[in-house]
C-alpha cells in the first residue's frame, strides 16, 4: 500500500477519524472498521478517541515514538491523529497506563507516504483533550 495511492487512502480515512473526534457523540455500535461513523459511549464518557498504530513502509514495521510526562521518559506505539493536511499528518503520543490509554504533550508528524498500513485500537475516552 506504499506510494501515493496509499497516501489518498490514509488521508480518507485519518481525516474520518478527526472528524468522529471531534464530534464526541455516538449512535450505532455494528461497524468494527477504521472509517466506522461512530465512536461511542461508555461508563457515561462520550469516547472521544480512536487510537492507532502505524507500520511503516515499505516492511510493514510497527512505528514508535518516544515520550516525557512528568520527567518519566517511554516509548509508545499508540497515537492519536490530530490533524490531516494534504499527505501528512500529526499524531500525539498515548502513554499505557494499564488498560487504558492517557495523552502526553508529546507529537509527530509523518508523511503519509512512508506509512504503510495502519490498525485502529477499541475508541476510548482520553481526558483533557
Amino acid at each position: 500500500m506504499c506510494g501515493n495511492n496509499s497516501c489518498e487512502s490514509l488521508t480518507n480515512t485519518l481525516c474520518t477519524i478527526v472528524k468522529l473526534q471531534k464530534q464526541g457523540e455516538c449512535i450505532d455500535t455494528g461497524l468494527a472498521s477504521c472509517d466506522r461513523p461512530f465512536l461511542g459511549v461508555t461508563n457515561n464518557n462520550f469516547l472521544n478517541t480512536r487510537p492507532i498504530t502505524l507500520y511503516t513502509c515499505p516492511n510493514n514495521t510497527l512505528w514508535s515514538m518516544p515520550f516525557t510526562v512528568d520527567g518519566e521518559s517511554g516509548t509508545s506505539t499508540v497515537f492519536r491523529v490530530e490533524t490531516v493536511e494534504d499527505c501528512c499528518a500529526t499524531f500525539r503520543i498515548l502513554r499505557s497506563v494499564g488498560d487504558t490509554f492517557e495523552a502526553t504533550d508529546s507529537f509527530f508528524t509523518i508523511n503519509l507516504n512512508c506509512v504503510g498500513a495502519i490498525q485502529c485500537l477499541e475508541d476510548t475516552f482520553i481526558s483533557c483533550i
